[in-house]
């Protein structure tokens, strides 16, 4: 966690750079260890050892380095199946197509730069369509829906220099228009 750089440091504000193709070392090591934290990170033992707060998602920025660069992993719910949702290093990642309907999860977003409560509904599209280069250098498209689409959503916002308070209504945090789904 001391790694992580929180709200109001410059770089989060900032738009990344593409990072270069084929992959450097460099990159491939980046993306390994924000996978690592994490993995770390959901595990209750780490977690606790290494002082960690649980995360699906961090994009390089987050850790001072304005790179396009992003882990995420979604854990499964089913402990039937323990299998990720999503995980997956996103290197250069891009919205291709996304839905006209737009969703948000009911508990609103936290984020590992930000130590605070933001009460607030973030709309994002509930589906989405992304491509990326993955640690092996493979290109890819992967379709999202619900609540991975948002997560990959924030993730990229972050490599665009906006947080996800940005999002919430000022006047009205918790006003939605009509069809917007919520996502428990």
């Amino acid at each position: 966690m001391k790694d992580i750089i929180r709200e109001g440091h410059p770089t989060l504000r900032k738009v990344a750079e593409e990072v270069s193709l084929p992959l450097s070392a460099e990159d491939i090591a980046l993306g390994q260890e924000m996978m690592t934290f994490l993995e770390n990170s959901q595990d209750p033992v780490k977690a606790e050892e290494l002082e960690l707060r649980g995360g699906v998602g961090l994009a390089a920025p987050q850790i001072d380095v304005s790179k396009r660069i992003t882990a995420v992993l979604v854990p499964s719910a089913d402990p039937e199946k323990p299998e990720p949702i999503f995980k997956d290093v996103l290197y250069n990642p891009k919205i291709i197509s996304h839905s006209v309907q737009d969703a948000c999860l009911a508990e609103g977003e936290g984020c590992l730069s930000v130590d605070r409560e933001v009460p607030g509904y973030v709309v994002r599209h509930a589906r989405v369509t992304i491509t990326y280069t993955d640690i092996d250098g493979n290109q890819k498209k992967k379709k999202l829906k619900g609540y991975e689409a948002i997560v990959v959503q924030h993730e990229i916002d972050h490599l665009n220099g906006v947080m996800f308070f940005d999002h919430i209504n000022d006047q009205s945090p918790f006003a939605l228009k009509e069809g917007v789904l919520v996502i428990e």
